[in-house]
């Protein structure tokens, strides 16, 4: 497999490319030069050649410690994990001095690059290719990522690096590994990836945290404020289980969304969100869960996600203040998810990663639950001469026959009733509440659907 590092400056269509090699949507796309920050990963399949995909940040020259500086170290991390580069500059603009610039550096790192002349839809603009050879990256191919044009002269560049990387790899010598393995090691037991997409408002700590969880400076970070634009998907291994960690954009109330840019990251978080099958909210400590914090942990139990609450910057928190804050917004606020598991971490200090981590761990679990028929009745029974079902409309008792489960991720139950549009809503709190609280499944939503049972005697009494 080869790894593809997309680079050049700002606007010159990375991401463009970056989705037509994947075939999906995966990074936004805009007019606004330096929508990308992040290095985002996907993998492709390019004709026969399976790759690795990087789209990266825009090269900016910067000499001080900013937002452009940061997302420089992030490109060159791109670079560095890369077997090749392609350079994309626009043809239709021509070579740029940040172009030159940036093509220096590239050339210092001794990678192999082909040099795509981007935005070449016309006669006009192939007519302008000749001045790339003073970028001393070789002879660029005639290219439009939009138009699909100059891929079949990608590939074959492609291809050819590929057959001298399996080459030089079977050239040399491999190192045995035998007695590597050690003594307590336990084989993965369910080998597909758990999904988890981190979510909140603007600078809550989400990018910070996700790095401290990789131990990597994977993402974007700084006192900036919407730093992330895209969702990036980070792939990651904890205790020997798989994840696939989703950094997301930041959150604000929809009135105060108003550029088509930040609504494209908006739909961006809320897709990877409804996605996911776990979501990790994450909160401020100095403003634990506000009206933004509920309305997101809303939408996704009603997508049907696992939630789990991560309260960020606990070091510096008024931990008193916070707790109690938090304690009562959970009892008022979200009892449609009693039992959330909730987390005090600083992703700063990376304190308290493992206790998450083992809460994600639990939700999941409690997701997929799938409780037998036999001890499932048996509760049903049990709720039921504790507390009758009331009388209905017609004054007359609801029999509530039996339940069973007809699906996990999230639990969903169906209940035969002999008057399934009598029940009352305060009664069918009572079963929820009591179920979730009978089989341990606080932090996830719970799906109880009444239906009308069918009548034993309907045929005869027709004959």
């Amino acid at each position: 497999m080869l790894t593809i590092a997309i680079i050049g400056r700002p606007n010159v269509g990375k991401s463009t490319l970056f989705n037509r090699l994947v075939g999906k949507k995966l990074a936004i796309v805009h007019d606004m030069p330096g929508v990308t920050r992040d290095r985002k990963m996907a993998p492709a399949k390019f004709k026969d050649l399976d790759l690795e995909v990087i789209d990266t940040a825009g090269y900016e020259y910067s000499t001080t410690d900013n937002m452009e500086s940061r997302m420089w170290r992030q490109t060159q991390m791109a670079i560095n994990d890369a077997d090749l580069c392609l350079f994309l500059y626009d043809a239709r603009a021509g070579v740029q001095p940040y172009d030159e610039q940036f093509a220096d550096l590239v050339r210092r790192t001794h990678k192999p690059v082909i040099l795509l002349a981007n935005k070449c839809e016309g006669k006009q603009q192939e007519n302008g290719v000749g001045e790339a050879y003073k970028l001393g990256l070789g002879d660029p191919i005639i290219f439009s990522a939009e138009h699909g044009i100059g891929f079949d002269a990608l590939y074959v560049e492609l291809l050819q690096i590929e057959e001298a990387k399996q080459k030089a790899e079977a050239e040399t010598p491999t190192v045995a590994t035998i007695g590597m393995i050690p003594e307590d090691f336990e084989p993965i037991k369910d080998d597909r990836p758990i999904h988890v997409a981190f979510v909140g408002r603007p600078n809550v700590g989400k990018s910070t945290l996700v790095n401290a969880l990789l131990g990597d400076e994977r993402m974007l970070t700084g006192p900036e404020a919407g730093m992330t634009r895209d969702a990036i998907t980070t792939e990651w291994v904890w205790q020997g289980h798989k994840f696939n960690l989703v950094d997301t954009a930041g959150l604000r109330r929809q009135s105060k969304v108003t550029n088509s840019l930040e609504k494209m990251s908006v739909e961006s978080t809320k897709y990877a969100a409804n996605m996911a099958q776990v979501v990790v909210l994450v909160l401020d400590a100095d403003a634990v869960l506000d009206k933004q914090d509920l309305t997101i942990a809303r939408n996704v139990l009603d997508e049907g996600r696992a939630l789990v609450i991560a309260v960020n910057k606990w070091d510096i928190a008024n931990r008193k203040e916070a707790l109690e804050k938090l304690n009562y917004k959970l009892e008022t606020s979200l009892t449609q998810a009693a039992g959330v598991p909730t987390v005090t971490i600083s992703a700063l200090k990376k304190e308290g990663l493992d206790k998450l981590m083992r809460a994600l761990l639990k939700v999941y679990e409690r997701w997929n639950i799938r409780i037998p028929t036999s001890p499932l009745n048996k509760w049903f029974a049990d709720v039921q001469e504790q507390n009758p079902a009331p009388l209905g409309k017609n004054k007359r008792r609801i029999k509530l026959k039996y339940i069973t489960q007809a699906k996990t991720r999230p639990p969903s139950f169906y209940i035969f009733s002999s008057n399934p549009e009598g029940l009352p809503e305060s009664y069918f709190r009572y079963l929820l509440n009591s179920l979730r609280q009978t089989f341990n499944m606080g932090g996830i939503p719970i799906r109880i659907t009444v239906r009308k049972a069918d009548n034993p005697y309907a045929d005869k009494e027709k004959k």
